[in-house]
This record gives structure tokens, sequence and C-alpha cells, in this order.
């Protein structure tokens, strides 16, 4: 379980930002988005959640905006700013290198 933290601690703004990116949504609504895209495997606690919201808000990868919702009831949405697109694209890339690395050092070797 320590390893999972572990992980996660470097994953975690960048899985934020991905979902962010597809459309505007508040804390609750992405929790229970990462929990059903994940199939289970992540699942955020308020902990967690708002203080990377805020850290990625205060660098001006997203913006947080006070709304109605449908039910009438005030909630945060955070969206991606332009600088947190193009963060994002540059973290997709440097993750792709990474995964494809550990990829080619896990698997065996061929003879």
């Amino acid at each position: 379980m320590e390893h999972q933290r572990e992980l996660l601690k470097g994953s975690t703004d960048s899985l934020l930002l991905a979902l962010l990116i597809g459309e505007p949504m508040y804390g609750y609504q992405l929790v229970k988005a990462l929990e059903q895209r994940s199939h289970g495997y992540f699942q955020f606690r308020e902990g967690t959640l708002y203080p990377a919201l805020h850290r990625l808000e205060k660098d001006g990868l997203l913006q947080g905006q006070w709304q109605l919702s449908p039910n009438g009831q005030k909630r945060r949405y955070y969206h991606v700013t332009d600088h947190g697109r193009t963060e994002m694209g540059a973290r997709l890339s440097r993750w792709q290198g990474f995964a494809k690395a550990v990829t080619m050092v896990l698997s065996p070797q061929r003879a």
C-alpha cells in the first residue's frame, strides 16, 4: 500500500489535469471520475485532492470558479488554463517516454 502512495504522489497533478482537460469538474465529481476511469484503483480523499487542486491553481495550470450546479448548489468548478494544456502535453510526453523505458527494463530479455 505504501508503494501505491509513493507512485500516486508523483502522478496526482497529471491525473487531475488529464481529467479536467475533458471538462470542468468540481471536487466530488473529480473523485468519482478518477475512481470510475481507473476501475477503482484510485480513491482520492479530500486530504489529497484539495491540496493538489490548490497547488495547480496557484501554478496557473487550473482556474477555479464558483458556479451553481443544476440542483442549485454552489460548487467550485475547476478548468484547465491554456498554460495547463501546454504543461499537460509536456507531462504526457515525459510520461510516455518514462513508461516505455520502464517497460523495456521490466520485460524479459530475448536471446
